[in-house]
């Protein structure tokens, strides 16, 4: 069952229904319904060279503390 409400649409309804056509309209004219395969492949190979610089840059810190570690057991 629908029920309407026969109120006048306040200022900020109006505005975020414009903004849902726009959104709509924007959307339609682009031709995708989301991130392609392209994307995603640049997004995982964006993390792996974070990942990369990331232990390179804590990779010879981390050496020598566990290195300092095992000496200080013996």
């Amino acid at each position: 069952m629908l029920i309407v409400d026969a109120h006048e649409p306040t200022e900020g309804e109006q505005r975020q229904a414009l903004l849902y056509v726009r959104m709509r309209a924007w959307l339609a004219r682009r031709g995708e319904q989301g991130a392609s395969l392209v994307e995603y492949a640049l997004l995982v190979a964006l993390i792996a060279v974070v990942c990369i610089v990331a232990v390179s840059i804590l990779g010879g810190n981390a050496s020598t503390k566990f290195s300092s570690v095992g000496s200080a057991l013996q």
